[in-house]
């Protein structure tokens, strides 16, 4: 089944559906990879399949606790997530350049970039834990006002968006390092 990179509009039921498709796909392409495949990668620029993973775990970690904070109603909105304008064009934009087909290369900030060192296999299962932890949170908010609820990237504190928007942007980021991590695996150099 192919992925829909197209979340832009997407309500809450596509989104969750993208993301299942992510972890699915992610368990059957990569959950069998030795150290040496997790690891390969065709020069020093490019990102190994457990770089990829090991960045969206670090990504995706504020998350957690922001999501868990809103279901127990203790998120306070700040300065900058008042601001009428700003959360949508902000979301729309990220979701836009976040896509696999945007064409875009967006490089991480310094914090959010992935060891430089070896990265274990059990990267991927890591990946698909906290992935599934955040599906939880993300079905339990369900009934919130998911386009009134702002917040805050976790990238910069003067970038907003609608929480619906924040999980398109997740479920988007997640898409296009699958991609990426997919075609090192399918590359006629990798590691066999």
């Amino acid at each position: 089944m192919a992925m829909n990179f197209d979340l832009e509009g997407a309500e809450l039921p596509v989104v969750l559906a993208e993301a299942r498709l992510v972890a699915n796909e992610t368990r059957r392409v990569f959950g069998h990879l030795s150290l040496a495949q997790i690891n390969w990668k065709p020069d020093q620029q490019e990102w190994s399949v457990g770089q990829c993973f090991e960045h969206l775990v670090i990504s995706n970690r504020p998350y957690v606790p922001l999501l868990e904070r809103i279901l127990r109603g203790e998120k306070r909105p700040t300065l900058w997530e008042r601001v009428p304008v700003l959360p949508g064009l902000s979301g729309r934009f990220l979701i836009r350049i976040l896509r696999p087909d945007s064409g875009r290369n967006v490089r991480a900030r310094k914090a959010f970039r992935p060891s430089a060192s070896t990265i274990d296999p059990g990267i991927v299962g890591r990946f698909l834990d906290q992935h599934h932890r955040l599906l939880e949170l993300m079905e339990a908010t369900r009934s919130l006002p998911l386009d009134g609820i702002v917040v805050t990237s976790p990238v910069s504190a003067v970038v907003t968006y609608s929480l619906l928007d924040a999980y398109r942007i997740i479920v988007a980021h997640e898409q296009n390092h699958f991609v990426q991590a997919r075609r090192l695996v399918d590359s006629p150099v990798f590691a066999r």
